[in-house]
């Protein structure tokens, strides 16, 4: 066959240098034609070793970026995904029993396959770097490494190292790997092919796990290190929801990472979880990811200096966050005092995030306070994110236009006011857009990018480049009440309030919306989002949802209890943790889940048919990124699909009929 996308060359020491250098793309995947061609290069070599192998990468600061994941939705059956994850393990053992020492020259990011594919080598040479590049992120996709990495990860860093590694699935830096023995040696790119030579040559040790790891996998230990490993799972996933890692446990109680049946072990697993419905959920949360990043055009109006206006809790956490990403950001308020806060969360931000002490006084010296508004004059992109008055709001807007240059962009972070309404005092009205982010900034991944029909489409591509480029994700929504994600937590949230006037205690509420799998319950997030934001939305969005104003909800709000941000709302909150009080049970309607969660699919297709986003696929991802939503289950419209629509249409009738019509099905139900 014609090999396309591997390069060898064979020295005049006997040693062949492969380079995988994939055609027509920047990045090498593990794709099923890739690993095809890698068997029929391999092929002469396991007849006829060379004097030594080097695997190295074409592409510029990436070795492989793991397996093709578009692949993974083609397979249809338990069956078929075993034999092709076997097929793959198969090609791993023939590298690791080729008849000559073998070493893997990763000079950039090397994920998933990547590193199962050099896990299978003898050495492993890395490129220095702080970037955390090297790791095995499967479980992210409700998966476990399938080439033989639950075997081969444990016997080289051993069970503590390499369990971390897999049940978390975040990437390490090159000094971390080094540190837990996942990698020899720290090279650089003018030094790699002397250190390649000079290990073939010494030939060192292959890398084992430390005594005390396989002390730990022996017979008589390993019962105690599971139930370890599964104290620190079941605080972050249900079983139910997230199979893969409690699979994972199962695999190394099992087999100790025993490459007699571990490999077998781990191909069966790999290929029923494969065709679950979390994974393959997960799966599409991920493309669903990747189209949203995709969103926008390239533009040459990029932004370097943004100036925020409203330095409270919102404004104030996006200036840092700005900030924290590279770009110069004024913070401009009434008065220095109400600037002071935001500064001192920014710099408790700052010392978690960046931990090099020249590094860290370079981000906070992007970050200024500017009661006076100088920053006006300099920024590309003004944000205003004060409190939600329409008057005050347009107010400011008269002044800033003022000031601003020319090409200069107004944005505003309003949770509920449409556009039309905010941009009447504005000379460009076209240029007016809304960049609504989500409270807590540094953990929510969502930007909304607001639009009203006649918006300019080059405003928008800058909204679009600045989400990208400060590391969030934008969805385009059209100017509406509560935009996307607001308008869809409303009645959720709503709900919850009309469950607790029935005597439903506010821990059982939460309770029931976690079991379904959201990350946390209706009431510890409107503390979370702050009690008078939770007011003002119920204010606008509750009459046309025929919903009243939870008069409890109001009281708090006048009395000051707002919440996280005050210590005080449902809840008390120490150290930015809810005190709940215990869970009783009591008074536990046997509709609450559908209560709570169908809520949200009934506005999800109103969303929908009102065509604040016209794609479906994208509305799923606005509310798993903007919510939480829990992402095992694809979306609102996802799990309608999965559950039935028409199923959830009549059990919407039901609600409706026991409870009120605020459970009506929207009529955009029809054209699902």
């Amino acid at each position: 066959m014609t090999i396309q996308h591997w390069k060898t060359e064979t020295d005049d020491n006997g040693i062949v240098w492969l380079c995988l250098d994939t055609a027509d793309s920047k990045v090498n995947v593990l794709s099923s034609g890739i690993l095809t061609e890698l068997n029929e290069v391999l092929e002469p070599m396991t007849n006829a070793p060379p004097n030594g192998l080097v695997l190295w990468s074409g592409k510029n600061r990436s070795f492989v970026m793991g397996a093709d994941i578009k692949e993974f939705t083609k397979v249809d059956t338990v069956e078929r995904a075993e034999e092709v994850v076997r097929l793959g393990q198969q090609l791993m053992d023939r590298v690791e029993g080729l008849g000559c020492p073998t070493v893997a020259v990763i000079n950039g990011f090397c994920l998933g396959g990547g590193l199962e594919l050099v896990m299978a080598c003898d050495y492993r040479i890395v490129f220095a770097g702080e970037k955390k590049i090297l790791g095995l992120p499967e479980v992210k996709l409700g998966l476990h490494p399938g080439f033989g990495g639950t075997v081969r990860a444990v016997q080289i860093s051993g069970v503590r190292a390499a369990m971390q590694l897999m049940l978390t699935g975040n990437p390490i830096a090159p000094a971390k790997a080094k540190s837990i023995g996942l990698v020899d040696k720290i090279s650089s790119e003018e030094k790699w092919r002397d250190d390649a030579i000079a290990m073939l040559s010494a030939r060192p040790a292959k890398q084992r796990a430390p005594l005390m790891d396989r002390l730990l996998s022996l017979g008589v230990t390993r019962p105690l290190v599971r139930n370890m490993l599964l104290k620190q799972v079941q605080g972050k996933a249900r079983k139910d929801h997230y199979p893969a890692p409690y699979a994972m446990i199962d695999l190394w109680t099992s087999d100790a990472a025993s490459p007699i049946n571990g490999y077998l072990a781990e191909a069966k697993s790999f290929a029923k979880l494969m065709c679950s419905s979390a994974s393959r959920n997960l799966v599409r949360v991920f493309f669903l990811q990747n189209r949203l990043k995709s969103q926008g055009n390239k533009t040459d109006a990029s932004v370097k200096h943004v100036h925020v206006v409203g330095a409270g809790v919102m404004g104030g956490d996006i200036a840092a966050w700005c900030a924290l990403r590279g770009l110069n950001v004024t913070l401009q308020d009434r008065e220095q005092k109400y600037i002071d806060p935001a500064m001192e969360r920014a710099a408790t931000l700052f010392a978690k995030r960046v931990r090099d002490v020249e590094k860290r006084a370079a981000t906070t010296e992007r970050l200024r306070a500017d009661v006076n508004g100088d920053g006006v004059a300099e920024a590309d992109l003004i944000i205003e994110a004060i409190y939600e008055n329409l008057e005050a709001k347009q107010s400011l807007y008269e002044s800033l236009q003022a000031e601003m240059k020319p090409g200069a962009l107004l944005a505003t972070n309003t949770s509920s006011i449409r556009l039309e309404e905010l941009r009447t005092v504005l000379r460009e009205p076209q240029r007016f857009i809304g960049l609504h982010f989500f409270n807590p900034v540094a953990m929510l991944p969502l930007v909304e990018v607001i639009r009203c029909a006649d918006t300019d489409g080059d405003a928008m591509d800058i909204g679009f480049g600045f989400t990208k480029a400060i590391g969030k994700l934008p969805l385009e929504c059209a100017s509406s009440p509560g935009f996307v994600v607001n308008r869809i937590l409303a009645p959720y949230m709503g709900e919850a309030m009309q469950l607790a006037e029935e005597g439903v205690s506010l821990a059982d509420i939460d309770k029931a919306a976690e079991a379904f799998g959201m990350p946390m319950g209706p009431v510890e997030l409107a503390d979370s989002v702050g009690l008078d934001v939770a007011l003002h939305v119920a204010k606008i969005l509750g009459p046309s949802a025929n919903r009243s104003i939870p008069e409890a909800l109001q009281s708090m709000v006048d009395s000051g209890s707002l919440g996280r941000k005050s210590g005080q709302g449902y809840y008390r909150w120490e150290g930015g943790k809810a005190i709940k009080p215990a869970s009783t049970g009591a008074n536990l309607p046997a509709d609450i889940e559908d209560r709570l969660v169908l809520s949200m699919v009934n506005e999800a297709v109103a969303c929908l048919h009102d065509e604040v986003v016209t794609d479906a696929d994208l509305l799923d991802a606005g509310v798993i990124f903007g919510t939480g939503f829990a992402p095992f289950r694809g979306g609102p419209l996802n799990y309608a699909k999965e559950r039935g629509n028409t199923a959830i249409v009549m059990r919407l009738n039901e609600l409706a009929k026991a409870h009120g019509e605020r459970f009506e099905p929207h009529s955009g139900w029809s054209a699902l």
